[in-house]
Order: C-alpha cells, then structure tokens, then sequence
C-alpha cells in the first residue's frame, strides 16, 4: 500500500448515552465535552447548518459548538456565496479554534457544460475557476468541488468524455499555479441526480488519469457510490491515488452513519489504517429532528470514530 501517497493526496472522548432518554438529558450530557477534551480521532467535518439547534444560525457560533463537541474540521459548500467578508471572518474563526476547513463549491452543477466544446459553456467555467480562486485567496481553503453537470443525449458518451477532459484541463491550467485541487464528485441517478453525466468512481479516476493534472481529482461520496455501485472499501482502495475528497452519509436516508445499512465503522478503521489524514465531510441529514438529532448525530460519530 502507497501509504505515503496516500496521506499526501488525500490532505488538503465522551460517548453519549442513552439516546433514548430525554432530550434535556442527552443535552446536560453533551455540555460536559464543550471543553474540547475528547477530540474526534478522524476529521469529520459537519456543514455550518449541522446544529443550528444548539448553536442558532450565525456560522460562528456554529464554528464554536462544532469545536466544542471534539470536531476537528467544518465545511461549507455554500462558502462561495457569502460576502467577501464574512468568508475571511469565518476562515479567521476556524483557525482560531483549530478546526480546518473543508472544500467549497464552485457551483458547477446543472446544466450541459462540462460535456461541451461550447465557447459560452467554456467562459462559464473560467468564470467559476476565477471566482474559485478568489475565495481560496480569502480562506487558504485549497479545495474547490466540481460538478460535471448533465448527460447531454444527443452525444455519443465518447464526445462528451472528450470534451470533460478538455475542459477540466482548461480549469487545472486557470487555478493550478495557486494550487487549488478541483474535486469531481459522481453522483447516484437512481435517488437525487437523475440525468447528470458523472456517476462511477471507475469513470471519474479515468478522467483523472486522462487529465494528468496534479489539481484534477475526484470525490469518494460513500452515500452515492452505496446507491450507484456499492463496493465501497475495494473501490476506495482501487482509486486512492486520485480521491481528494470523500463524504460521509449513510443509505437508505442520506443521515448520519449507524442509521443505514453502510458499516461506517469498518470504513473510517481502514482510512485511519491506510494513514487517511484528510477531511471527511458529513454531507448527511439527520434521522431525528431538532436538537435530540442533532446529538444523536454526535453519538453516531462517537459510536464509529476509531479507537487508537
């Protein structure tokens, strides 16, 4: 095993009990780890809208209460879309805390772009790249994710999988001096994505080899790759050298780990074996409501995150 490699390539406590006792209850509990004291032993990385019922909607507060709970990283996709000040404010935050940030979004999803040699479609994408580059200056985030956009039908798939090369070469050329990784994520068809082009981890490391560009990498969604392909810990292990991003949600339910039929702790065992150190991000809904999900939510991690 690239053990090495893989650690490279993949950067950019109290247990609570009784998840069926009262809310009042689990929450006195959770108030004890606000000290920090029992950190995640993995980078899990909850969204700032993970708590909003224990730390309210403002994104520093939520920075604070997922620093509390023992998460070392956070992330926000919709980072791009903030004002310019409220995106350093929040990056100032998190290093503060010692929390690192996980990717952004470029926001390249929808739409029949990638897939085209189109000129308008093109000038989108240097638009993106360039806004992308704006907020890495802003953060120091050096993770932008990417969506290949929709199957255009009346192409043969060969032409599109020409023209997505081309295209992500033309992206990596615009942000790789600044050595922001561009991270390609397939998604499910079956259940949330019906018609988009990039669907198999097997065709996303293809891209990537046939881009040969050291910002051209993919994202391992567990809960897309469950609904799509399954196979989880051969695939990750096949395409490690090309995963910059994995996500976490478990399926049925897209919700948190322990609620579906993923065994999520068997899987954060062999990314803490193979010297995984990156971020995972917890893009996942929750599988009770207010704030006794919300905690159940930490419980769940607590449950599956490795013991050294």
């Amino acid at each position: 095993m690239k053990r090495r490699s893989f650690i490279q390539k993949a950067a950019g406590g109290i247990a609570l009990a009784g998840l069926g006792e009262t809310a009042a209850a689990m929450e006195s509990a959770v108030r004890t780890a606000v000290s920090n004291q029992a950190k995640f032993t993995m980078k899990y990385a909850p969204t700032l809208g993970m708590f909003n019922h224990h730390a309210g909607k403002d994104p520093i507060d939520n920075l604070k209460f997922i620093a509390g709970q023992g998460f070392r990283a956070a992330y926000d996709l919709g980072l791009i879309g903030r004002p310019p000040a409220e995106q350093e404010k929040i990056a100032g935050e998190a290093r503060k805390l010692g929390l690192e940030l996980g990717q952004f979004s470029l926001k390249t999803a929808g739409g029949v772009h990638f897939v085209t040699n189109d000129p308008a479609a093109r000038e989108m994408l240097r638009e993106k790249m360039r806004a992308g580059l704006e907020v890495q200056k802003r953060t120091g985030i050096n993770k932008g994710l990417i969506v290949l956009g929709n199957y255009d039908p009346k192409l043969h798939i060969e032409y599109q999988t020409a023209h997505v090369i081309e295209n992500l070469r033309m992206c990596c050329d615009i942000v790789g001096p600044s050595g922001l990784e561009l991270v390609m994520e397939p998604l499910n068809t079956l259940i949330n994505h019906p018609g988009v082009f990039l669907t198999r981890l097997p065709q996303a490391m293809m891209i990537c080899v046939a881009v040969n560009h050291p910002c051209c990498k993919m994202v391992d969604d567990l809960y897309h790759q469950q609904v799509t392909e399954g196979n989880l810990l051969p695939n990750l292990e096949m395409c490690r050298d090309q995963i910059g991003s994995i996500h976490i949600g478990d399926h049925p339910g897209r919700n948190e780990p322990t609620t579906g039929e993923i065994n999520y702790k068997k899987i954060f065992r062999y990314l803490f074996d193979s010297g995984y150190d990156g971020v995972l991000s917890c893009e996942h809904g929750q599988s009770k409501p207010g704030k006794e999900g919300e905690l159940a939510v930490i419980q769940a991690y607590r449950e599956v995150d490795p013991v050294v």
